[in-house]
């Protein structure tokens, strides 16, 4: 039968696009001459991620890319965002490239242009050097010196064939879940070097986009993918609405201020005063973050909904959806109670919610009118399984990626430059602090053979990728 047209189409231009990560897909970690990151280190620490799984050999993507791509190619994918290891290409982070570390990336591009697929680059996803975090990390500011050294390494080899380039992913992980809450690594917890990791990754972030513009052609693309919190209030009350705004200072104007406005709120240095007096930000650092940027990363899940801690059952304070610790990620919200939002949830425990992500992407076409918006990063996990035929069915993600899919679709209609979407992920990974217990890739992985099974969600997707148009929630006979 001939399946009825949907009305939700896309531009024909658009990218239909799948995510991963280096550390949580590559494996490999000791070959080549890679050094460990802060994530294997992390990783190998008792108790620190569930089971005491590993990203050793994660799903050994570093020996199957050809597959991999080949893959990608089938599904009809026209892009792909992935992350550079900088322990791979520049052990320590420190001192010259590793050739041979470089050469995997080489390979990895060169396999998808010959694949007709878009590479788009992400130099860090969070595996911070380990020998880098020894000497202070990321809130120490030379961590941002070192991190441009290696913008220009990669692009110095890259940048000829890859025109996507992205300097940080959800830098406010980095900062808050790596140095406040401990739930990322490297697992400190401390309120003021978490303030200091977020201003010296901006840092990072301004001094990496120039140097991957001295190294590289001028019609190359520089973005940064956020994560900003789609912050909504239980109520209008004055007291809600000012936990609002101070969890939108800390989620999002801690970055998109100084990045896209030369200026970190006010509001935000008040709201932080008695844990630090930011005297870290010196003159001309605001100048060096704030560089023109090409395009904007979106990340998107599920919104966040505050209110003040007075008015609030107090056992729902943390229910921010960013791990369990006794400690916060949100210095000087104590004042904040968090509430899960109503609706159905994902494994993860996130509420489904595409309104989000319309608003999220409106807020930043009217923020930033003009600069093209890439959706980065967006998806679920689910218990997914294997049928007894091996086939895996699961129409919950095909639900869920619909509804976000026609939410850009109708940010698109309502005067958004969206120019593509990455689907998180391409396929299941390790998955941080929870090890390989959520699975959120269109691509079913046995992690005892690390066979690749596409599941019914990758099949939708690449009907949509290859028609411009999203496809039934139900085949058709």
């Amino acid at each position: 039968m001939t399946e009825p047209i949907t009305s939700v189409t896309f531009p024909p231009a658009f990218l239909w696009g799948a995510a991963t990560s280096a550390y949580q897909i590559e494996g490999a970690v000791r070959e080549d001459g890679r050094t460990p990151s802060i994530w294997d280190t992390f990783s190998h620490t008792p108790g620190r991620t569930a089971a005491g799984e590993t990203g050793d050999i994660a799903v050994d993507h570093y020996h199957r890319y050809r597959d991999d791509v080949a893959l990608m190619a089938e599904l009809g994918l026209n892009a792909y965002r992935f992350s550079v290891s900088w322990s791979r290409v520049q052990p320590t982070g420190r001192g010259p490239a590793v050739q041979v570390g470089l050469d995997f990336y080489r390979r990895l591009v060169d396999e998808l242009l010959a694949h007709g697929i878009r590479p788009a680059i992400t130099l860090y996803h969070w595996d911070l050097p380990q020998e880098l975090e020894e000497a202070g990390g990321w809130p120490e500011r030379d961590t941002a010196h070192r991190f441009a050294e290696y913008a220009q390494i990669v692009g110095e080899a890259l940048g000829d064939r890859v025109e996507q380039w992205i300097t940080l992913n959800e830098p406010w992980c980095s900062a808050f879940l790596g140095y406040g809450s401990g739930v990322h690594a490297p697992g400190r917890t401390e309120p003021a070097a978490a303030l200091r990791a977020a201003h010296h990754l901006n840092l990072a972030h301004g001094l990496g986009a120039s140097a991957l513009r001295s190294v590289m052609p001028a019609r190359n693309s520089v973005a940064v993918s956020l994560n900003s919190s789609v912050v909504r209030t239980v109520s209008q009350d004055p007291a809600d609405l000012a936990a609002g705004r101070k969890i939108d200072d800390l989620a999002n104007g801690v970055f998109h201020g100084p990045m896209l406005h030369g200026a970190y709120p006010q509001t935000l240095f008040e709201a932080t005063a008695q844990i630090t007096d930011w005297s870290y930000v010196l003159d001309g650092d605001l100048r060096t973050i704030n560089q023109p940027l090409d395009a904007l990363g979106l990340n998107y899940y599920t919104p966040t909904l505050v209110s003040d801690v007075e008015s609030a059952d107090t056992s729902g304070r943390r229910a921010d959806g960013h791990g369990a610790s006794e400690h916060s990620p949100w210095p000087g919200a104590d004042d904040v109670a968090f509430h899960q939002t109503p609706g159905e949830r994902t494994e993860m425990g996130w509420t489904i919610d595409p309104t989000g992500l319309h608003d999220l992407i409106m807020r930043y076409s009217r923020e930033v009118p003009g600069l093209p918006l890439y959706v980065t990063e967006n998806g679920a996990a689910y218990d997914d399984k294997p049928d007894p035929d091996g086939r895996v069915h699961d129409p919950e993600r095909i639900a869920y990626l619909h509804g976000h899919l026609s939410a850009v679709r109708r940010a698109i209609t309502d005067g958004a430059d969206v120019r593509g979407y990455y689907l998180w992920s391409l396929m299941d990974n390790f998955e941080w602090a929870y090890g390989y217990g959520k699975r959120f890739g269109a691509v079913y992985v046995d992690y005892a053979t690390l066979a690749r099974t596409p599941k019914s969600s990758a099949r939708w997707y690449a009907r949509a990728a290859r028609t411009g148009s999203l496809p039934p929630l139900e085949p058709s006979a």
